[in-house]
Order: structure tokens, then sequence, then C-alpha cells
């Protein structure tokens, strides 16, 4: 057999040698069935929803000691589902008309997904793939059918069609040695996980999928997003050679984890954690974290039928400050809405959530909510200095109005007596294309800005990142948001303002010189990838940084600036084709 090559979406980065397993669970499908009565019927349905619900509840807390709590939060979005009250009308209509349980909860599950694959909204249709996974599991204990797992004997490539995050939990982590799905895109659930997991992952292969034959020895590079079936002996020797060096460079940055980052010639660079809840401050310091660079305060909000108080806010916000000092935490106000609903806002349903009311828009428009929060961390900060993230902000009266907000609840705690921050610093996400190019003038008025690569980029590329059709536009190297993070950089640097980077363009080591070289100031990323990343700047002085971000802003294309940072940073390269 000759070698041939295949290449997807780069899921989640790192090298992997070994045999195929196909992996093709079989679904459950009920023929249409008369039911016994109702209640007995009604009965069954209930029992099968608590069942499937206390399963979700303990896969999220599987995932959260594997994963972490984001990424286990997949899960309470799979709880829900099984919540949704037009869901279970359907159900319980269906059963009425002496329809079984069983039949009628596929029946309006296949409708409700029917729907939603019709609705204009990629961020809806690219979780029907979750719908399935909670319906299959209800579906299993109405027909009392056992739950599948792998049972995997060698360490194995994992080759799906798709795989649901149940089954990415589940999979024995020692045996898995990369995932390889024909479906999904960078920001999938596959990818999520793949990556908070440490597996390489390559994603998006369609049908070249079905190349890839059981126990046929491939080599999948997470990095280039490419699929080595049969690979020739220069291959092997490369990759076996690439992922050695991975291997010691892992070891290396696991050791040094502890120590700051700093180039050769001396520049050193804070690094931070991105996190979502005050759990995950002691893993983000077992990782080397010097600070909580973002904290996304969302978990206050969400999964509740009414907004926390502010003393709720004041005490999670006080021991969060203490726990990290005297290294800083980065407070980023709520941002709910759009992809992210809190039931108590009676939010409408918007076609396109992503462009619609979220983040600070949301919180100017229901200004109590906001206002209530930044007394909350005004209050906590009391003795500190605070910093304080304003997300979504697209334009000069948008902050203008927000400081003012901040100065009026200054005062008012003043008046109450109470002890506040002793100094108070605004900054803005530069997320939205507008804000970027108002850089300038921005930077008049904050005290620092923070890149938020993830959404800057499907922004400035019109380029869903959850829609398999346009996830591979959506490239963080695209010259033209490259040109746009120079632009606020150096916006922000006229007028002495600090620059931080929160995207996942932070943790990827092929990035970092661009970075550095782009006059970044300091990163925030997960926890998990903090010691990869210090290794990597610690590989670079700032002058041989700079000249790699001057060149790279001179290429045209997202290809040529990845092929050029290969070509001189060729320990993190691990493809054959440069």
């Amino acid at each position: 057999m000759s070698e041939k090559r295949i290449r997807g979406i780069a899921a989640s980065p790192g090298i992997a040698l070994g045999p195929v397993y196909r992996y093709e669970p079989s679904l459950i499908k009920v023929e249409e069935e008369g039911g016994q009565d109702e209640a007995t019927e009604l009965a069954r349905l209930e029992a099968a929803l608590a069942a499937a619900r206390q399963e979700i509840r303990l896969l999220a807390e599987e995932a959260g000691r594997a994963v972490g709590p984001k990424e286990a939060a997949i899960f309470s979005a799979h709880e829900l589902f099984l919540q949704d009250p037009e869901l279970l009308q359907q159900v319980q209509e269906r059963i009425r008309h002496q329809q079984g349980a069983a039949s009628a909860w596929q029946a309006a599950f296949q409708h409700y997904i029917q729907q939603l694959q019709t609705v204009q909204n990629e961020y809806l249709q690219a979780r029907v793939l979750d719908l399935e996974d909670v319906a299959q599991r209800v579906l299993r204990h109405l027909t009392g059918q056992a739950e599948e797992s792998l049972q995997l004997s060698e360490p194995v490539v994992i080759v799906a069609r798709e795989l649901t995050p149940s089954a990415i939990v589940r999979c024995p982590r020692e045996r898995v040695l990369a995932f390889c799905t024909a479906q999904g895109g960078p920001t999938s659930h596959v990818a999520i996980l793949a990556r908070a997991l440490g597996v390489p992952a390559v994603v998006g292969l369609g049908d070249n999928l079905e190349v890839l034959r059981p126990g046929q020895v491939v080599i999948v590079d997470g990095e280039q997003g490419l699929v080595i079936a049969e690979p020739e002996a220069e291959a092997l020797v490369h990759y076996q050679q690439q992922a050695q060096w991975l291997q010691h460079q892992a070891r290396l940055a696991a050791e040094t984890r502890q120590q700051p980052a700093c180039t050769r010639d001396g520049r050193c660079y804070p690094v931070r954690a991105n996190i979502q809840a005050p759990e995950e401050v002691a893993a983000a310091r077992a990782f080397g974290a010097e600070g909580i660079g973002l904290l996304r305060t969302e978990f206050l909000f969400l999964d509740r039928q009414q907004a926390p108080s502010e003393e709720e806010q004041r005490e999670i916000y006080r021991a969060l400050i203490e726990a990290v000092h005297p290294a800083p935490v980065v407070f980023r106000t709520f941002d709910i809405g759009g992809d992210k609903p809190a039931p108590y806002l009676s939010l409408p349903r918007e076609a396109n959530p992503f462009l619609g009311v979220r983040g600070i828009r949301l919180g100017l428009k229901h200004r109590p909510l906001l206002r209530t929060q930044l007394r909350a961390l005004l209050r906590a900060g009391a003795g500190q200095e605070l910093r304080v993230l304003f997300p979504m902000v697209s334009s000069y009266e948008e902050v203008e109005t927000l400081r003012r907000l901040v100065h009026e609840v200054e005062e008012e705690l003043r008046q109450q007596g109470q002890a506040l921050a002793e100094r108070v610093e605004l900054g803005i996400m530069i997320e939205v294309p507008a804000a970027a190019l108002l850089a300038d003038a921005l930077a008049e008025v904050v005290d620092f800005f923070s890149l938020g690569t993830n959404d800057l980029t499907q922004y400035v590329l019109a380029a869903d990142r959850t829609n398999e059709g346009t996830a591979p536009l959506a490239d963080p190297f695209h010259p033209a948001l490259l040109r746009l993070l120079q632009l606020a950089v150096e916006a922000a640097h006229r007028h002495q303002r600090r620059v931080e980077i929160c995207g996942e363009l932070a943790s990827e080591p092929l990035a970092l010189p661009l970075l550095l070289g782009l006059g970044i100031d300091e990163l925030s990323m997960a926890p998990r990838a903090i010691p990869r990343c210090k290794q990597a700047i610690r590989r670079w002085t700032l002058q041989e940084a700079q000249q790699v971000a001057q060149q790279a802003l001179r290429l045209r294309t997202a290809a040529e600036v990845r092929s050029y940072l290969h070509t001189c940073s060729p320990d993190e390269t691990s493809s054959l084709e440069r």
C-alpha cells in the first residue's frame, strides 16, 4: 500500500502514531408503538428522565475532574435540554394519544432536531449532536438497553463519523492516542475536549475518513490537521523524532512551569490563567499561572432562576482576590445573552446571537444588573487594586457611559461609608473590529486592552467558528487579523497602556514569537497550556520575535504566515510538507 495523506481541520495539537480503531456506535431506533395506560407511560418517561439527569450529573463531575469546569459545562447544557418545556409537552401530548413513552420521546425529539436544522442559526445547528446524545440516553432507559462503552485492549487512534461529549469523556485516556472525525470544527466539542485532555485531534475529514481502515497504522498530526495512512519509512522516522522532541519539551515545560517566562535576552512576560470558576484557581497555580488574566463571571449569572445578589457576588469575588493575592485578578463583567441566556431576563431568541445583545450591550440595557455587579466588585476589592474588564465593546460612547457608571457607583458607595478598592483599572476587550479600529481613541480613556482573538477572528473574517463549512476560514493567522492586532497594540502603547491577549492564539506556541514581536505585554490562557507557553517564550529573544512579526505582517495569506512561522521556528513544526 502507498502512503496516503488526508487533510482536515487541526483541532488539538500533538503527534500520535498507532492503529486505527473505528468507533461506530449503534443507534437505538424504536418502532411506533402503542403504550399501556397514560399514567404508566408518563411514569416511565419521568423515571427515564430522572435516570438520564443523574447520569449527566455524574458525567459532568467526571468531566470536571478530567478536563476542568469550563469543558464540563457542556453537560449542563445537556441537562437543560431535558427540561425544555416545549419538548416535554410534545412527548406528553403524544402519550395522551396512546403512544408509548419510547416512541413518543423519539418522535418528539426528531421533530425538535428537524426544527433546529431549518433555523438559520449556525450555533444551534452545531448543537444537534448534543441533542442526539441526550435523546439516545433517555431512549436507553426507556428500552432497557445498556450503554455502549469503548473496550480498548491497546492504545489506538479513534476514528469516527462523529463523537459525542459523553463518549469522549468515558474513553480510557491511557489507551487513546488521538481522535479523527469526519465532522466538527476547531470549536466543536471534540476539539474542545481533546485540547483539554491533551489528546491530538484532526476533525472535519469528511468522506476522506473512509480511507482509514481498522487496524491500519496512521500518523495523526494535530498541529497541521494532517492524517497519514500507511506512512512510508521517511515519514515514520520524521514523526517519531518529532514525537520524542515534543515529549522532551513537555517534560521540560512541566519541570520549569513555576519559573518566569523570560526571553533569552531577559524580557519577562506575565503568563496568567483564564478561568470561569473559583474552583479552578488551585489548578491554575499548579500549572504555573502568575495570577488570573481573565475571570469569566458568567458562572454567577447562568443556570439559576434569579440574579445573584450583591452580597453573594462580593463574597465570591473577595475570596478569589485573597486566594490569588499578591498576583492580580482581571474580572470580566458578565458576558451573557446571545448563546448564553439567563432565564430571569426573559431574553428574546435571536437569529444570530453572536451579533446580538450580549456582553456590555446587555449590561447597559439591563443597567441594574450591571450596577449590582460593579458595586460587588468595588467592595470586594477593598484595600486592593481592582482590574475590571468590559466585553463586547464597539464604540467610544459605550466606554464613556461605562466610565461614568463606575464613577457613579464609587461615589454612591463612598457616601454609604463602604470600603472600596484603592485603585481601579478599567479595561476593554478588543474583540469587535470597530474597537480595534478605534483603538487610538479608546486607549485615551481606559487603562488596558485585552485582545479576544477568538471572537475577533470570526468577526473580522465573517466566518462562524462553530460552523463546519466556515470554520477553516476562521484562521487566527490571517494577515487581516494580524494587522488589526498590530493597530490595537501600537495605539495602546502610544498612550502607555498595557495590552494582554486572552484568546486561544495566546496558547499556540507557533504564534508566540509573532505575538511577542507585535508588542503584547501579558498573556492569559487555559491553565493546562501555561507550561508549554512559558517554555516557548524562553526560546526567543525579543529582537528575533520582532523580526518574525515584521516579516509575517508582509505576507498575504494565513497559509503563508503559518509556513513562514514553521520555517523560523522549526522545533515547533510537525509537518514534512514545508
